[in-house]
């Protein structure tokens, strides 16, 4: 059992520094859930906890750093409020094979983006003017990230990033640190929801917690230093992990390698 809380910590501070840094964290913290023994629905619950813990953390380093902008940030929170609500009483409803399908169908999305579009974010100082269009368009997106990031929520750093980007032109570094605020919004009424439906396990979720804030520090730090270059190269990576592992070509290769290399 010890063994588990040692392998829950350590999957919290990886998915807390990859989702500051990139998203897609909770491809890390999930199936650490599960194989600490706990049912995909809860896990999904559970997880959101360390998310929450997550981002609050980055979200306090990003402002001792002079990277927060509140009031974008808690305008985008309206809408993604309002979605995470609707995400979340479909998620604690909706059978496990629905949500690797939903999953799936998302990544394909994101890595045309990330194709078609291989460079996200601008230089500081290079935003696009928040016309009305803008504002109205960034209200229909954040509703839509609510929704998702109250169903499934693994990779929603992904589709943030890529909004912000198209339609603002905001460099990565400033995105993230509006991420951070808009997930740690729309995760209160989420949580509460599971916890409502009795989908989530306090203990373990506090044991990915205190890892995933710890993991976001040490995120935050690095992508501040680093600057958009190097969160770039992590987003990268982390889209093409994210699509292996959804796709079951990472489980197939677990399955397998034995055979591989006879």
């Amino acid at each position: 059992m010890i063994a588990k809380f040692v392998l829950l910590f350590a999957a919290g501070i990886a998915a807390g520094f990859v989702n500051v840094a990139a998203g897609g964290g909770s491809l890390l913290t999930l199936p650490a859930l599960i194989f600490f023994g706990l049912p995909p629905t809860v896990a999904n619950g559970t997880n959101r906890i360390a998310v929450m813990m997550g981002s609050i953390t980055s979200m306090a380093k990003f402002r001792q750093k002079g990277y927060f902008n509140p009031a974008l940030g808690l305008r985008l929170a309206i809408p993604a409020v309002a979605g995470a609500v609707l995400g979340s009483v479909l998620a604690v409803k909706i059978p496990d094979n629905v949500f690797r399908i939903l999953l799936s169908v998302i990544m394909l999305i994101v890595l045309a983006l990330m194709i078609t579009r291989p460079r996200v974010g601008r230089p500081e100082g290079q935003e696009k003017a928040m016309t009305v269009s803008r504002q109205v368009i960034l209200m229909a997106a954040f509703f839509g990230v609510g929704v998702y990031g109250g169903l499934i929520q693994a990779g929603v750093g992904f589709i943030i990033i890529t909004a912000l980007s198209m339609i603002t032109g905001m460099s990565l570094l400033r995105i993230n640190s509006v991420k951070v605020i808009v997930i740690a919004v729309y995760m209160l009424p989420s949580l509460a929801l599971f916890a409502a439906a009795h989908k989530i396990d306090a203990i373990p979720g506090l044991v990915l917690a205190a890892g995933s804030g710890f993991g976001a520090w040490i995120g935050t730090i690095v992508s501040i230093k680093k600057g958009d270059r190097f969160i770039r190269i992590l987003l990268i990576a982390a889209v093409v992990v994210m699509a292996v592992k959804v796709s079951g070509l990472w489980d197939w290769l677990a399955t397998n390698a034995f055979n591989l290399g006879r």
